[in-house]
C-alpha cells in the first residue's frame, strides 16, 4: 500500500493530467495538476486483483448486481458508518453526477429552484442549470477556521420555487464534517419548506482522525420518506472512471419513480464497475482506506504548515476529504491576479473558488490526493509565486 510511488498519469486519458492545459492553461509537462478530485495512486490491491481476474476470465458480456455486490455495500455501510441499510434500498446509477442530475429530472420540472449552501462542489450548480432548473444559493457563514449553517437567512432567500435541496456531507470544498444537529437542522429545514433532500455522502469514507461522520440516514431516520441518499467507492478508491455510484432510497414510492425511469433509460449497471465495488468494500479494502487517510493526514500537514506561511494565505483546516481550500484575501490581490500566479509561475492546475459559489471569490482548491513529494513541490512553487509577500 505505497501511495508515494510514482506514476506519470500524462498521456493515459486521465481527465485530470490530459485536460489541465486546455482548461487551466498549466502544460502537464512541467505543471502539477491539482483540480478535479481524484487520486494518483494506484487504488488498493483487491480491487486491482479483481479486474485482473475478469480480464483472465476474458468474458465481458452482460451482467448483473448480483448478491455478493449487494452484500458488500450492506457491510460497508453498517461497519464503517454504523448505517444499517435494506438490499431493496440499493440502486446503482452512472456515478453520482448522474444520480443528481436523475434526481433533479425525476423530481423537479423545468423552472422549479434547487436549493444549495455555497460554497460548494461546483457540478451542483451546473447539473440544475443543465436540467433547465433554477439555482438558489443559500451561503454558509465562516466562523472561526471552519463554515456553519445560516438557515434564517436561507429561509429569506427562498421564492417559492424550490422543490429539492442538494446537500453535500462532508463538505466539498471545505472539508467540513457536519455534527447530528446540523443534519437534523438541514433534514427539518428541508421538510418544513416541502423539499426533498438528496444528501450527496461520495467523500464519507476520508475523514480525519478526532472527527466522526455521521450519515443523514442516522441523524434523522425519520425523515427517510423525504431523503436520497447518494453513496459511491469512488473518491474512497478513485474508481470513478467506472462511472458506478449508489442511490439508497428507502421509501417505496420514492424508489419506485426512480426505478421507472431508470428502466426507460434502460440503464444496466457496469460489470467492472460492480465486481470493482465488490472488492473494495471488504475488509482488505478498509485496511487500505484507513492507510490512505493516514497517507492524506501527512500531506495535509504539510500542505497546510507550508501555505500557511506566506502572508495573505490561508488554509481551512481539514475535516474530511482530500481538497485543500486555501483563502487568498488577505494578500489584497484579485482574484485573476491569484489566478495568474499559481498558473504562470506556480504552474500548479488548481480548482477556481469563485466556481463554488458565493462565498468561494477569494479561495482557490487544491487536490492534495498525490505523492507526498508533489505536495512539498506544490508548496515549494507557492511560496516562490508568492514570494514578494514574504
Amino acid at each position: 500500500m505505497s501511495f508515494n510511488t510514482p506514476i506519470d498519469r500524462r498521456g493515459t486519458n486521465s481527465a485530470k493530467w490530459d485536460l489541465m492545459e486546455t482548461l487551466y492553461g498549466v502544460s502537464p509537462k512541467d505543471g502539477l495538476a491539482m483540480w478535479t478530485a481524484d487520486s494518483d495512486y494506484a487504488t488498493a490491491p483487491c480491487v486491482i486483483a479483481a479486474v485482473k481476474a475478469a480480464a483472465e476470465h476474458g468474458v465481458f458480456g452482460y451482467g448483473i448486481e448480483d448478491d455478493a455486490y449487494f452484500d458488500a455495500i450492506i457491510w460497508w455501510m453498517q461497519n464503517r458508518h454504523g448505517w444499517s441499510v435494506d438490499k431493496d434500498w440499493i440502486m446503482t446509477t452512472q456515478g453520482l453526477g448522474n444520480a443528481i442530475a436523475l434526481c433533479l429530472d425525476v423530481w423537479t420540472a423545468p423552472g422549479d429552484a434547487a436549493v444549495i449552501f455555497t460554497p460548494v462542489y461546483h457540478e451542483f450548480s451546473l447539473k440544475v442549470q443543465r436540467a433547465g432548473r433554477v439555482v438558489t444559493e443559500c451561503p454558509l457563514v465562516r466562523q472561526d477556521e471552519t463554515y456553519v449553517l445560516d438557515l434564517d437567512d436561507a429561509q429569506s432567500r427562498l421564492t417559492g420555487k424550490e422543490k429539492m435541496l442538494i446537500w453535500c456531507s462532508p463538505q466539498n470544498p471545505s472539508g467540513r464534517v457536519w455534527t447530528k444537529d446540523e443534519l437534523r437542522a438541514v433534514s427539518d429545514f428541508a421538510r418544513k419548506n416541502g423539499l426533498l433532500l438528496i444528501s450527496d455522502e461520495i467523500h464519507h469514507d476520508i475523514v480525519f482522525s478526532g472527527n466522526t461522520f455521521v450519515p443523514m440516514a442516522n441523524a434523522v431516520p425519520e425523515d427517510a420518506d423525504n431523503t436520497v441518499y447518494l453513496t459511491a467507492a469512488s473518491k474512497t478508491f478513485n474508481i470513478a472512471g467506472q462511472r458506478t455510484g449508489n442511490m439508497i432510497i428507502p421509501d417505496p414510492t420514492l424508489r419506485a419513480a426512480m426505478q421507472k425511469r431508470l428502466t426507460m433509460l434502460d440503464y444496466e449497471p457496469s460489470v467492472l464497475g460492480v465486481r470493482m465495488i465488490t472488492a473494495a468494500y471488504s475488509p482488505e479494502g478498509a485496511e487500505w482506506a484507513d492507510a490512505q487517510i493516514a497517507h492524506l493526514q501527512t500531506n495535509c500537514a504539510i500542505f497546510n504548515e507550508g501555505i500557511n506561511a506566506i502572508p495573505g494565505l490561508w488554509s481551512m483546516p481539514l475535516q474530511a476529504t482530500y481538497l485543500g481550500w486555501v483563502d487568498f484575501s488577505g494578500t489584497g490581490m484579485t482574484h485573476e491576479e491569484v489566478s495568474g500566479r499559481i498558473r504562470d509561475t506556480a504552474k500548479i492546475a488548481v480548482s477556481q473558488g469563485p466556481t463554488f459559489g458565493t462565498g468561494g471569490e477569494t479561495w482557490m482548491r487544491f487536490n492534495l490526493a498525490t505523492q507526498t513529494k508533489k505536495v512539498e513541490d506544490a508548496v515549494r512553487r507557492m511560496q516562490r509565486a508568492f514570494s514578494d509577500l514574504q
